[in-house]
Formats: C-alpha cells, sequence, structure tokens
C-alpha cells in the first residue's frame, strides 16, 4: 500500500506530466551530447521536476 506522502502518476495534472516530459526530454537530449567524459549536471531540472513532485504532494494532501 502506497504510503500518503507518495506521489503517484495519477496525481499529477496534465499540464505537470506534460513539464516533467519535457524536462526529462531535455535531461536525455544532455546525456546525448556528453562528450564522454560523464559529467552532466542535470541538477537544475532534476530541480525543477522536485519542485513539481512536490506540488503535486501538496495538493494530494491538501484534499484529505
Amino acid at each position: 500500500m502506497a504510503k500518503s506522502n507518495d506521489v503517484k502518476f495519477s496525481d499529477f495534472t496534465t499540464g505537470e506530466k506534460v513539464r516533467i516530459a519535457g524536462l526529462l526530454a531535455r535531461m536525455g537530449k544532455r546525456g546525448l551530447a556528453d562528450d564522454g567524459t560523464g559529467n552532466v549536471d542535470l541538477s537544475d531540472l532534476q530541480r525543477r521536476v522536485e519542485r513539481i513532485e512536490k506540488q503535486a504532494l501538496r495538493r494530494k494532501n491538501r484534499g484529505k
């Protein structure tokens, strides 16, 4: 059983799903552009995804 602090895919709005998909595509693009060193900085995009997840979690917990 999922904890109340777990965010499921169904907890995201359509707009949030689209934004996350776009951010994941940008992460993939950066990974492909890597010159083989493995030193790709994805932290800014990961923080954006985390913010979207936190927003969905707050919305989910507010309804309880």
